[in-house]
């Protein structure tokens, strides 16, 4: 298909519904399919996915949004960086509302006064350490395998002009490790995984062969309706012959080796290291370290964070719902007390978290 309205068709997508249900009939039993990609998850909420499957096909929303596997702790210690008055405090948009401990976020403080800017790329922050030689910037390096190599080129680009004032806090976070992780909780019982779009243009779908050695399905889908219904069709034919092995449904985008240059560019600049999710806790070698020749962009090395005590706020249940646990409608404060307008938690912050999608669709 070459046009985006075949994605959208309605008699195609009537034709996969119709044999999703013929599979799910033979299967004879409830089957668990999880999506670790916030823009499947504000997808299969935007075109009603939900509601065109039969009944014993449950769709899990993961931790695919990086905002809300941020931790508190990293939130916080963010604002005590942009609040410095030396510092310049660069970040993506959607990290401006997610609240810290005690309901502060750096658009409020941005309101007070500190020098916090947001940023459509990475490289966006050269301009502002040649203008401010006196500033110290700090990124926030935020995001999965789709930004972070953009971060690296960042660093890259930052060592040939030989800045000495630009900084990355790094709170990166891999995919893999939290895929491993999920698909080892009994309480899950994941059958199958819809494996995130976009990280895998640059990861490869060869990244998710431990999931098919574990008797588990694993296809990479797009993002259109097609292309999800699509992918859970491959998923149920995985199942119902017992042949797990990891496929491709977004062929006009993925490789199985994934994009070498990009994956060569990260490892030069970072290496893997254990790192805390929200939700999720540490995670063995799921988050991004300086390598040592990089170390002087490292903001760890340029300020003396001090300990800060940080404590989730009271009846949030996003922890749950980032490891498919619970719905948001399950969270006592949900449309209620927490709002897109008024996020308590981050899963209600961007576009990408399950609370926000569910607000917005359900």
């Amino acid at each position: 298909m070459k046009y985006i309205d075949e994605y959208r068709d309605r008699s195609i997508v009537e034709a996969l519904v119709s044999r999703i249900k013929g599979k799910a009939r033979e299967l004879k039993r409830d089957i668990s399919i999880m999506e670790v990609c916030g823009t499947h998850t504000n997808a299969i909420g935007r075109f009603g996915i939900r509601g065109m499957l039969p009944t014993n096909i449950r769709l899990i929303s993961g931790p695919g949004c990086p905002v809300c596997v941020t931790s508190i702790h990293d939130i916080d210690i963010a604002l005590y960086l942009a609040g410095r008055d030396d510092v310049i405090f660069a970040t993506f948009g959607d990290m401006l509302r997610v609240p810290g401990t005690g309901g502060l976020n750096l658009q409020q403080l941005r309101a007070r006064g500190a020098d916090v800017r947001i940023v459509t790329s990475p490289v966006d922050c050269i301009p502002f350490c040649l203008a401010n030689p006196l500033k110290k910037v700090v990124f926030m390096g935020i995001g999965f395998e789709t930004t972070s190599p953009m971060v690296s080129a960042l660093i890259l680009e930052a060592k040939r002009h030989g800045l000495r004032n630009l900084f990355v806090f790094s709170v990166h976070k891999l995919i893999p490790p939290a895929i491993k992780l999920l698909m080892d909780d009994p309480e899950l019982n994941i059958d199958g995984f819809i494996c995130p779009g976009h990280v895998s243009t640059i990861i490869g779908a060869n990244a998710y062969r431990f999931i098919a050695e574990s008797s588990k399905a694993a296809v990479v889908t797009g993002f259109e309706p097609v292309d999800i219904l699509e992918g859970i069709l491959m998923i149920l034919d995985q199942v119902l012959d017992s042949e797990f092995r990891v496929e491709i449904q977004y062929t006009r985008a993925v490789k199985p080796e994934g994009n070498l240059k990009a994956k060569k560019v990260l490892s030069d600049v970072f290496t893997p290291c254990d790192t805390e999710w929200r939700g999720l806790g540490s995670i063995e070698k799921s988050g991004l370290a300086f390598r040592y020749v990089y170390r002087e962009f490292d903001v760890t090395r340029a300020f003396e964070i001090p300990a800060i005590n940080s404590e989730e706020f009271h009846g949030c249940i996003c922890a749950d719902i980032l490891k498919g646990y619970s719905t948001p409608v399950e969270c006592p404060l949900f449309k209620k007390v927490c709002t897109p307008l008024n996020p308590v938690g981050p899963c209600m912050v961007s576009s990408e978290g399950t609370c926000a999608a569910y607000y917005r669709y359900y």
